[in-house]
């Protein structure tokens, strides 16, 4: 089963994403800033993230960048 990280600041967001990817038969991790996106990728090891770009502490484009910039995540898919 493949696994998504859903991360968005806005709750209701991520659960609507979460139930629906559910639904359909996706295992789905969440988190609420790009500090946690990039604790749960180390954790979690998802096969894809559904990532918002405006957050805080860290930005969906600081996270997409280090994740891009590091041999072991630079091929996940975002």
């Amino acid at each position: 089963m493949a696994r998504i990280l859903v991360v968005d600041d806005e709750e209701h967001i991520v659960m609507i994403l979460k139930d629906s990817l559910e639904f359909s038969g996706f295992q789905v991790v969440t988190a609420y800033n790009g500090e946690e996106a990039l604790e749960a990728v180390q954790r979690d090891h998802p096969d894809l993230i559904v990532l918002d770009i405006g957050m805080p502490k860290l930005d969906g484009w600081e996270v997409c960048r280090r994740l891009k910039s590091n041999d072991a995540t630079k091929t996940l898919p975002i």
